[in-house]
């Protein structure tokens, strides 16, 4: 979607101007993936408007391939607007023009097979699935386990005014449980489905073989199964989250996943893996938009390699993906080992 990001903080009824960014889920991981220069590909439907045209200028100025996007002649590209304040307060608003969207038309049947399954990682978002019935029949295909898919990662990303029907925000849990790779903050579980605690989403979805649960302030906790001749065991693995100095809450989820997917592309281990996430959502953090530059990946390695008690000191500020040449700046507080 295009988002508009206000210009001063208050409601939406007060603010008198906005800024035109970018936004939506899994474009924003796209995004910042091919930032850190990942090959990325994003598929989705936009329409023929300016909307659509910005849209695609924008990812595509991101290093993201916008070849496979559909052009819809009949639906609009879908727009939203948003407060300044922190998703997790009562002041925050946000007002979503989708309906009937370019994007809440796709099916499976208009996806290039060849396009969805040429990388390693699909990466899906359980908004998607909120969008139509089309749409969360798109997810429901994509899901189901067949030979050859590359690692499909799907974030829950639940919303509550998505899916006012509690009821019906299972159908996220079913879909989870056809992935590989599944994101899920211990709130949205809690909200989503009634479980308490990463353990029994652990046990809720055994399925994917590795399960991160983002446990907010806190930190994260993945769950990795890994099978040997004869056996399986199922490895958690926790890393605290920073601190960082708030600007705003918006797009850390999918910077974290990003950060995640990064990393596991590298093939990094899974404690590496929650630091690049944890490191990236505090990129997002520390900037107004939904969409923010990752760390240098040289500078994100030396970061993610502290030992524990350096990276529990590490406090992130506004602008500290900058870093100057002697690997960081003012406004970060660097630890000593």
């Amino acid at each position: 979607m295009v988002t508009f990001l206000p210009r001063l903080p208050g409601r939406l009824a007060d603010v008198p101007s906005f800024d035109r960014a970018i936004g939506g889920a899994e474009s924003n991981v796209a995004c910042t993936l091919a930032r850190t220069g990942h090959p990325t590909r994003w598929i989705s439907r936009v329409g023929t408007d300016g909307f659509g045209d910005h849209l695609l200028a924008a990812i595509a100025d991101c290093g993201v391939d916008v070849r496979h996007v559909r052009r819809d002649p009949l639906r609009p590209t879908g727009v939203y607007f948003r407060t300044a304040g922190d998703r997790a307060t009562g002041t925050h608003e946000v007002a979503y023009y989708r309906a009937g969207s370019a994007a809440s038309a796709m099916t499976a049947a208009d996806l290039d097979p060849a396009a969805l399954y040429g990388g390693r990682i699909l990466h899906l978002s359980g908004i998607t699935a909120a969008l139509s019935a089309d749409c969360l029949g798109l997810l429901r295909e994509l899901t189901t386990r067949r030979p050859g898919r590359p690692l499909l990662s799907f974030d829950v990303n639940y919303r509550p005014g998505l899916w006012p029907d509690t009821a019906r925000a299972r159908v996220l849990l079913d879909l989870a449980r056809g992935a590989d790779l599944v994101f899920v903050g211990d709130d949205e579980a809690r909200d989503a489905w009634g479980l308490h605690g990463p353990r029994a989403i652990r046990e809720a979805l055994p399925e994917p073989h590795t399960l991160v649960v983002k446990q907010g302030r806190a930190g994260a906790t993945v769950f990795r199964r890994t099978r040997e001749p004869g056996s399986s065991r199922d490895d958690a693995t926790f890393v605290p989250a920073l601190a960082v100095d708030l600007v705003a809450a918006t797009g850390a989820g999918d910077a974290f996943a990003a950060g995640f997917l990064s990393a596991t592309l590298r093939g990094l281990p899974d404690r590496a893996r929650l630091r690049h996430g944890h490191l990236w959502a505090a990129a997002a953090l520390t900037v107004p938009g939904d969409l923010a530059i990752p760390p240098r990946r040289p500078y994100a390695d030396r970061l993610a390699a502290l030992d524990d008690p350096a990276w529990e000191r590490l406090h992130l500020a506004p602008g500290w993906t900058d870093a100057d040449t002697s690997g960081h700046r003012a406004g970060e507080e660097v630890p000593t080992k």
